[in-house]
């Protein structure tokens, strides 16, 4: 069991979480952020942690009970006279206690994507990487976590020294996407896998994007949502963000010439409970939950932006009002891709 976990700064300068973890956050708003990074901007504390557990069961729920598409089992079977194979998971999240047979044996599940991983394959070495120190301190003993702000334009892990690297809802905190993906080629091994998951930030309504209402001139029946999302992305494009980038994953992973065998995957996500189809409504009624969380998060964003407060609260009041009571079916829209990096041949 490890009870620190270090914390990796530029220039591969280490030092390491105690009990009083408080330097590592910081006050925006009201909410707790991580105080690594000034461009991803939301929380870092309890609310957002629940967050991240509902997204985390979405995706379960859209791979079939898995935690992860792609080839992982083939590419981490440990082979004779191999090395230990090693995972990185970039933007790891966090993590909350929830009952399991709590009236029968007292005893507590713990969801997490990278412990998971860990219990999976257990002769894997699985490092979690994240912002902020909302992981627990005790873990299996092939898992460590680890606090690196990923925006920056070299990271500080070795050359092909991964088998697989999984990054998640990474884009609205990295700057220079197409550059951390060539960071990602450059830390795997060949053969090794990557696996990119990012949500697109245009809404949908009745399977029509933001785009075509604002070309056909239509109402999308969800005015103040449409409008949250757009200020949302505004605020992103003004941090420095391309909020392009999901529905480019196959396109930028292909571009950096490291990778075949280029899987492109697109999860649409039901919001709300209209779907009939029973797997599909427990993913929409997690989706709901998730953005319900999500709306109020996004003020010290907002905030930090130079709207007002009351302009922020009205904007997201008039989301809500459209997520409670929807007059069509919206949706959101997932982007997947997993790849091989090439083997090099003599």
């Amino acid at each position: 069991m490890r009870l620190n976990y270090p914390v990796i700064f530029p220039l591969n300068q280490l030092t390491y979480v105690g009990e009083d973890d408080s330097e590592f956050f910081r006050q925006i708003h009201g909410r707790r952020f991580n105080a690594l990074s000034s461009r991803y901007m939301l929380p870092a504390d309890e609310e957002e942690v629940r967050r991240s557990e509902l997204q985390h069961k979405t995706i379960q729920f859209l791979f079939n009970g898995k935690n992860y598409v792609g080839p992982i089992a083939e590419v981490l079977k440990q082979k004779e006279g191999q090395e230990r194979c090693r995972v990185l998971d970039l933007g790891t999240g966090g993590v909350f206690w929830e009952p399991r047979d709590e009236l029968v044996t007292g005893n507590y599940n713990l969801f997490y994507r990278a412990i998971d991983l860990a219990d999976e394959f257990p002769s894997a070495e699985v490092i979690g990487v994240d912002l902020a120190p909302i992981q627990p301190r005790e873990v299996p003993a092939n898992c460590t976590f680890e606090l690196c702000d990923l925006d920056q334009f070299y990271l500080p892990y070795p050359s092909e020294h991964f088998d697989v690297i999984h990054a998640r809802f990474m884009h609205t905190g990295i700057e220079n996407y197409p550059r951390f993906l060539h960071e990602i080629a450059r830390m795997l091994r060949p053969g090794g896998l990557v696996i990119l998951i990012e949500p697109d930030t245009e809404p949908i309504a009745d399977e029509k994007s933001a785009s075509h209402f604002t070309r056909s001139g239509q109402p999308s029946g969800m005015r103040g949502w449409f409008t949250l999302w757009e200020t949302y992305r505004r605020c992103l494009r003004d941090k420095g963000i391309d909020v392009n980038i999901p529905p480019e994953l196959s396109n930028l992973v292909a571009s950096t010439g490291a990778f075949d065998r280029i899987v492109s995957q697109e999860g649409n996500i039901p919001i709300g409970f209209w779907p009939k189809d029973p797997v599909a409504l427990s993913i929409g009624q997690l989706a709901w939950m998730n953005y319900d969380i999500m709306l109020p998060a996004m003020k010290p964003l907002f905030l930090s932006a130079g709207m007002r407060d009351w302009e922020a609260k009205k904007l997201i009041e008039e989301a809500h009002q459209d997520l409670y009571y929807p007059l069509v079916r919206a949706s959101s829209r997932l982007h997947i891709v997993h790849a091989i990096k090439k083997v090099r041949h003599p």
